[in-house]
């Protein structure tokens, strides 16, 4: 008998919370009592997108697209400015771009979401997560935080911008893509491949950049991304004859293989501090508790600090960025209750530093394991991200701007993502990309892929005009191109 489970760490033993119990939610300060016509009008698209499965599998992103492109219709834009493509082989994978032409002043902005989820099953939940719901402040379903709050906001921003009449300097490109969770049919990638010529842009707006709330829900800092880490799985496999139970023999092979996720979760990769990772540590510094800034300022002045790594590796939000990390995530092995296993498998899913690639993490793995019996595989050619590059200084610009603005003036800082998105699909193919958003929230309070996954409503609002203020910024009538 074979078996998957997810894994916080290998071989423990998980209780499960109960799939009926009630989320518990702190209320969220700040949302909205009454609605102004323009938010109203981004909260039905936002639940219409969060209502639609768009699950790898078992949903349906052209689906979605076409709920959103019949909205573009209806506001009258162009036939021949909607595009829903993918490839024709998969009638569940279409993605669509639209256009909002401008005045010819330069080239194209990109603005950028993806409209498929993660799976989240009924049973898991305690509530549909189909269904949006609005509780204690907050948003809940599946998508509400990832990324269907920026789909919808962008989408609702670019019907706004048409029903006021507002013409921007250069055209505007709205791409709502497929599979960017996983599947086998990348939006981005497809329209790479085949039709650039629809998103060819000066740089994109994507999703990976907000704002970070501190412990009294104050804004901390406003993030935009400017690099990532790179995704990438190994499959760990030990394979023997097996044989009868009541005979057990020393080279078991979940034995060898627990064996070695032990040696993987016990092992830390070396500080790689990159152009982006930085400068955000010697930002942020600036406005986090002074043990913690102490340790930022000493560790980017000296990598090789590791006093001052152990002390940033303490808190999460930053942990991941400072290496590579290596996690177990999925295990498989095991014919019979009454038999030596003769297979066993485990997904360990590495998050690699952009200044490494996945056959020196690989190298690592079998140095670290240092047991020829287990197999490691790659599931990937290295990635080529390119070096990070700086911000455009008319974003970076508008963005300061607008935090000042609209919070209360909190430093914005670049930052590498520690999750991956579309955004290096981009920068490899001469589109330069930024997470911003304008959408605050507390470390991990989102629960973004997992359970109950929610955003606040007051952060969708805010995230709302931060980037209908910010296209108009970057984009509009009397600003300079660069």
């Amino acid at each position: 008998m074979s078996q998957r489970l997810a894994l916080t760490l290998a071989l423990a033993a998980v209780v499960a919370t109960p799939a009926a119990a009630q989320p518990i939610l702190r209320p969220a300060p700040g949302a909205p009592t009454t609605l102004t016509p323009a938010q109203q009008a981004a909260r039905a698209i936002y639940q219409e997108m969060v209502e639609i499965n768009t699950a790898d599998s078992v949903g349906s992103v052209t689906k979605a697209a076409e709920a959103v492109a019949a909205r573009f219709r209806a506001a009258g834009f162009p036939a021949a400015d909607i595009h829903l493509v993918g490839p024709a082989d998969k009638p569940a994978k279409q993605n669509l771009v639209v256009r909002y032409r401008g005045k010819s002043g330069g080239k194209a902005i990109l603005l950028l979401a993806h409209l498929d989820v993660v799976q989240a099953k009924r049973s898991d939940w305690a509530n549909d997560p189909f269904v949006m719901r609005e509780e204690s402040g907050y948003f809940l379903g599946r998508g509400v935080a990832d990324d269907k709050s920026m789909a919808a906001i962008l989408t609702a921003n670019l019907l706004r911008y048409k029903q006021e009449g507002w013409v921007p300097e250069r055209d505007l490109i709205l791409a709502l893509t497929a599979d960017e969770e996983g599947g086998d049919a990348n939006g981005v990638t497809w329209l790479i491949e085949n039709r650039k010529e629809l998103i060819d842009a000066e740089y994109a707006i994507n999703e990976g950049g907000g704002g970070s709330l501190g412990p009294n829900d104050e804004p901390l800092f406003h993030s935009i991304q400017a690099a990532e880490k790179v995704y990438s799985d190994f499959t760990l496999t030990v394979r023997n004859t097996g044989g009868h139970s009541s005979v057990p023999r020393k080279d078991n092979a979940i034995y060898s293989l627990a064996a070695a996720l032990l040696k993987i979760q016990q092992h830390t990769f070396p500080v790689e501090l990159n152009d982006v990772t930085r400068p955000f540590f010697e930002q942020t510094a600036k406005v986090e508790m002074p043990s913690l800034a102490a340790a930022m300022r000493a560790l980017a002045a000296n990598p090789a600090d590791t006093a001052a790594a152990r002390i940033i590796s303490t808190d999460p939000r930053y942990a991941s960025m400072l290496r590579t990390t290596c996690v177990a995530t999925m295990l498989q092995g095991g014919h019979a209750p009454n038999a030596l296993p003769q297979f066993v498998t485990a997904n360990v899913n590495c998050r690699i530093a952009p200044t490494s690639t996945a056959s020196q993490v690989k190298a690592v793995l079998e140095r670290v394991i240092g047991d020829s019996s287990v197999k490691i595989v790659g599931d990937r050619a290295d990635r080529r991200d390119g070096p990070p590059a700086p911000i455009h200084p008319v974003l970076l610009r508008a963005t300061t701007q607008l935090t000042n603005s609209m919070f209360k003036g909190v430093p914005v800082i670049p930052t590498m993502s520690t999750g991956a998105t579309d955004g290096y699909r981009l920068r490899a193919a001469g589109i330069p990309t930024y997470g911003v958003s304008g959408i605050f929230s507390a470390a991990g309070e989102t629960n973004a892929h997992g359970r109950d996954e929610k955003l606040r409503v007051k952060a969708f609002y805010d995230g709302l005009e931060f980037l209908y203020q910010l296209v108009k910024q970057v984009s509009g009538p009397g600003r300079p191109l660069s």
